[in-house]
């Protein structure tokens, strides 16, 4: 597993406080449905509203929510931070926790990507993207999101408790 502190960058607001979190291999999926091994997972450990998509190819955060991304097929590289943040690649199994108000953008991607997303519950994600306005909104609302009630992968004795101080 690997952190990474991601500091405002005057245009993203990233998060002060709470690390970007990456497993690297940390799931085995099923091979006859992979998505649902993430979703089945992350709605055990609270993390709900599940999705199945890619990552967008602009930079862009969530104010109002702390998110999770697991590969399920295929393979993404994901710049976090915004431009002089990390470049990371991310292949089936791995997950990446992405706390409230740090950038990400998705700057390559092989055609059978599928990338599953989750909140934490009671987590709403909004759609925020580069801006004085948008940042200054994200300034104090991103200080506010509650904590997740657990590890989306390990559950209530995994890492992310003691990273994120749960």
């Amino acid at each position: 597993m690997s952190t990474y502190a991601l500091r405002d960058d005057g245009t993203i607001p990233n998060n002060a406080r709470l690390p970007l979190l990456v497993y690297l291999a940390a799931v085995q999926l099923p091979d006859d449905d992979p998505p649902s091994g993430f979703e089945q997972l992350f709605r055990a450990n609270g993390w709900g509203a599940a999705w199945r998509n890619g990552v967008y190819p602009f930079h862009h955060y969530h104010a109002e929510a702390h998110e999770v991304l697991g590969v399920a097929s295929g393979s993404v590289t994901v710049l976090f931070g915004g431009e002089g943040g990390v470049t990371l690649t991310a292949n089936p199994g791995d997950v990446v926790v992405i706390p409230a108000g740090v950038g990400h953008k998705r700057v390559a991607m092989s055609g059978d990507l599928c990338v599953v997303g989750a909140y934490p519950r009671g987590q709403t994600p909004d759609m925020r993207r580069e801006g004085r306005e948008e940042r200054l909104y994200a300034l104090g609302a991103v200080p506010r999101v509650a904590l997740p009630v657990a590890d989306p992968v390990h559950g209530p004795d995994g890492p992310l408790t003691e990273l994120w101080g749960l």
